[in-house]
């Protein structure tokens, strides 16, 4: 392959291009020739060349429709335009459409070759830079996007997976109650693949109602609705080479729904009011609260699209299941807290405060702690935060029932007393399992069994 710098030649001159292009074969340079405006745009994408040197004024095509179809195929494309009959009105159009130079003829070879050079030359830096910027936006990106807060065994099996698959471009469903971290998963997955210098957007489609949902994923033309003043790319075309999170897809009527399978299937999308496919490159994370399975026994939910979507499955474990990552969970929000708040250092949970953060079930899930933990941060008088700090509900935890019925208190079995003082280290452990197992002599994955035998665990 010829590391020798193509240049597109187009002038409707036979004997303009011929000169031209001994000049350049000359010069080094790979040289293509068109001898109309049209063949030079045909070429285009074929052709792939470094420069295009195009005379203004020719019959049918103009040099200026030459110059706007080379920068749509590719806009660091340098394009020199030359006219025998220059005016300082066409010199004017033709910088303010991108022109890299206008040139006048005649002109000298030498000048012609030291402008080209330097065309050659700036292209050349700005790809290089251009690649350059996308390496270190990835590597931002890796680094802005730290790894989820957790070393739960549910949680680190998700996050194992999440790194396994992320090199993938297959889609993902992401399941979970309300505020178990979906997003902050799909940021993840997105920052561990090589789509992580692109964009991540996201949408959520039961925050929107259907026709505006539509716009926004697919785009519209001008006049499609009123108020379409314009034409708009959708979502999904602007997150072009990256990742795009859909949260709370269970709620999107089923004619989106019809709409987005396609959109998956074929890999384009079809802009409202508009009859023209627009393709699409991009990996889509979805991620919902509901029970797709049951929703598509109600009807209310396609099983084509689930199937399409569920290639990669990940379920979001509730914060009550893994009350071992709440003192973690904690210690880091508090730590966002004073960086935001300019603090020295963290606050401070007191041991008493800390063990009712951990007995507490938080249906809100790791958002309702966050919220909480900002929460106190505001109202502390110190540097610690102690149980009157939390919010009420947090405060008033019910202790664990040891005993069922006044019959079980009278006459408890040898299983019910194991139960009782197992809830009861649980309890004086703040709910930490791990150090409950230490206390009660046996293995935490022992301890696990023993909770959900009796019906009493996480």
């Amino acid at each position: 392959m010829s590391d020798a710098p193509k240049i597109l030649l187009v002038d409707d001159e036979t004997s303009i291009l011929d000169t031209l292009q001994v000049l350049f074969r000359g010069a080094g340079y790979d040289v293509q020739v068109a001898e109309t405006g049209q063949k030079a745009i045909d070429a285009l994408g074929s052709a792939k060349p470094d420069l295009v040197l195009t005379d203004i004024r020719m019959p049918g095509t103009t040099g200026l429709e030459v110059l706007a179809s080379a920068h749509e195929i590719d806009p660091e494309l340098p394009v020199i335009l030359m006219t025998a009959q220059a005016s300082l009105q066409s010199a004017v159009r033709a910088v303010n459409e991108g022109a890299y130079y206008y040139l006048q003829k005649p002109f000298s070879n030498d000048e012609l070759l030291a402008i080209c050079s330097r065309a050659i030359e700036t292209r050349q830096l700005r790809v290089e830079n251009k690649a350059l910027k996308a390496e270190i936006g990835q590597q931002r990106s890796a680094a802005a996007v730290t790894r989820p807060i957790g070393t739960a065994p549910c949680f680190t099996e998700i996050l194992e997976l999440a790194e396994t698959v992320a090199g993938t471009d297959s889609t993902a469903l992401i399941s979970g109650e309300s505020g178990t971290g979906k997003e902050v998963l799909a940021r993840y997955i997105h920052a561990r693949s090589h789509r992580a210098g692109r964009a991540f957007l996201s949408i959520n489609c039961g925050a929107l109602p259907e026709s505006l949902l539509e716009s926004e994923l697919f785009g519209h033309v001008k006049g499609s609705f009123t108020g379409a003043v314009k034409d708009k790319d959708g979502l999904l075309v602007a997150a072009e080479g990256g990742t795009f999170f859909m949260d709370e897809i269970g709620e999107m009527t089923a004619a989106t729904q019809v709409k987005l399978l396609r959109a998956i299937q074929e890999r384009e999308v079809i802009p409202v009011g508009s009859t023209k496919a627009v393709p699409v490159d991009v990996r889509l994370v979805a991620a919902t609260n509901r029970d797709l399975e049951t929703e598509i026994d109600r009807g209310t939910f396609r099983s084509d699209l689930y199937y399409r979507l569920n290639v990669i499955q990940f379920h979001m474990p509730p914060l009550r299941e893994r009350r071992d990552d709440i003192p973690l969970l904690a210690r880091y929000f508090l730590e966002g807290e004073a960086s935001a708040r300019d603090r020295k250092r963290p606050l401070e949970i007191s041991e008493d405060a800390l063990k009712l953060l951990v007995a507490y079930d938080w249906p809100g899930n790791v958002r309702e702690l966050e919220n909480a933990l900002e929460r106190a941060a505001v109202v502390v008088p110190g540097q610690k935060i102690r149980p009157e700090d939390l919010p009420e509900r947090v405060r008033e935890t019910p202790a664990p029932k040891l005993v069922r019925s006044d019959e079980q208190a009278r006459n408890p079995t040898m299983e019910m007393i194991e139960q009782a003082y197992i809830l009861w280290v649980l309890q004086a452990e703040g709910g930490n399992k791990t150090r409950a197992a230490e206390v009660l002599g046996i293995d935490p994955s022992t301890l696990y069994r023993k909770l959900n035998r009796y019906g009493i665990g996480d």
